[in-house]
């Protein structure tokens, strides 16, 4: 069995406790020598900006031309992308363990102390202590603001008071991930990862509308048997394809839950696509291509192998991924070839980088966040 990478941690549940129940695994080999690089792209570095440092799995969150970035200590920033110069910054004065989520109004992060924080305009909106520690970034939409809780438990509050509306939970699990876990809308539909199951929830009432079996349990232990949903999907209209922690790759209706195809694969992390192509990491940085409809492999990637690669992002005709490092790596989508790439700050690329109109933006390890544009 492929070992786990050396960040992975996950959790027992004890009634509405987490304990700690593992730790990182063997380390990883020697991560490969940086590539040579095949291309003609050129791309320039705009600006840099500085969050604080990111040791927890914190992701961006992008609205028009701005894009909301957090820090492990308590900093959550709006930066224009367009010129890197930050609209508001406020410091919650508390560890943040997931966020940012937003809808370019409100803001959302949890902490490390289980109190969800929704900001407006640069100031604290209200806070709600939650049931348990949570690792997915918030979901604001529709008015309301939606926490995915390892507890697997998923709550609505009303976005401008922060009054509970309504609470849905699948029985626990021995073990959660202890990374982002999948919470996304679709359509008048909440959709939610528990455990391997893709569940379609009513937003309004929270009541359950469907549920589809994504990944299925294997391995001797409970480590081995974890197949939580895993942030970041790929959306194109109805398609809706998903990651199970190191079991499958899946794509589906996302209106009804129908299972288009299913791929065994060994990647902890989400994925990027178009209409025709989806790309996604191994845990061993491989990067590969599967044919959308059908899931037939189009090609594997394997020059950044054990370079701790970060989410992929479909950007300006390429595919980007940053690595542990602290390079970004410009790709051909239709080949895998590595046609560029470009250096931050030398540590690593945390999440996902993002597209904030024509801007790349990336955060890294030690609070970067730096500003590309494609010439």
């Amino acid at each position: 069995m492929q070992t786990q990478p050396a960040w992975i941690r996950c959790l027992a549940l004890v009634g509405l406790s987490l304990l700690a129940a593992c730790a990182s695994g063997p380390e990883q080999p020697k991560p490969s020598p940086l590539p040579t690089v095949a291309g003609t792209f050129n791309v320039q570095k705009l600006w840099s900006n500085q969050v604080g440092a990111v040791s927890t799995a914190l992701l961006a969150s992008v609205h028009g031309q701005q894009v909301a970035v957090a820090s492990t200590a308590g900093q959550l920033a709006l930066i224009d992308a367009s010129s890197g110069q930050t609209v508001w910054r406020l410091n919650l004065n508390a560890a943040i363990q997931a966020g940012v989520g937003g809808d370019g109004q409100r803001f959302a992060v949890v902490t490390q102390n289980n109190e969800l924080v929704v900001v407006e305009a640069g100031q604290v909106r209200w806070r709600q202590t939650l049931s348990a520690l949570s690792y997915t970034p918030p979901l604001v939409a529709g008015g309301r603001v939606f926490v995915l809780t390892g507890d697997r438990a998923v709550t609505a509050f009303d976005g401008a008071t922060g009054q509970k509306l309504w609470t849905q939970q699948r029985p626990n699990e021995p073990l959660v991930l202890q990374q982002a876990g999948l919470l996304m809308p679709l359509g008048d539909q909440l959709l939610v990862g528990w455990g391997g199951r893709l569940a379609s929830l009513n937003p309004l009432s929270g009541a359950v509308l469907w549920e589809t079996l994504v990944g299925t349990t294997r391995g001797t232990n409970e480590v081995e048997r974890l197949v939580d949903l895993v942030a970041v999907a790929s959306r194109e209209g109805s398609s809706l394809c998903v990651r199970a922690f190191q079991a499958a790759v899946a794509c589906l209706n996302g209106t009804n839950g129908r299972v288009a195809w299913s791929r065994a694969a060994q990647g902890h992390q989400g994925l990027a696509g178009d209409a025709q192509s989806l790309w996604g990491v191994e845990s061993d940085g491989k990067v590969l291509a599967w044919q959308r409809q059908s899931g037939a492999p189009l090609w594997t990637q394997e020059a950044l192998r054990f370079r701790g690669l970060s989410l992929p992002l479909a950007w300006s005709s390429h595919l980007v991924v940053g690595d542990q490092e602290g390079w970004v790596h410009f790709l051909a989508p239709q080949s895998g070839q590595i046609l560029q790439r470009i250096n931050t700050d030398g540590s690593a690329i945390m999440g996902q980088p993002v597209a904030v109109g024509q801007t790349l933006v990336v955060v890294t390890r030690a609070g970067g966040v730096f500003g590309f544009r494609a010439e």
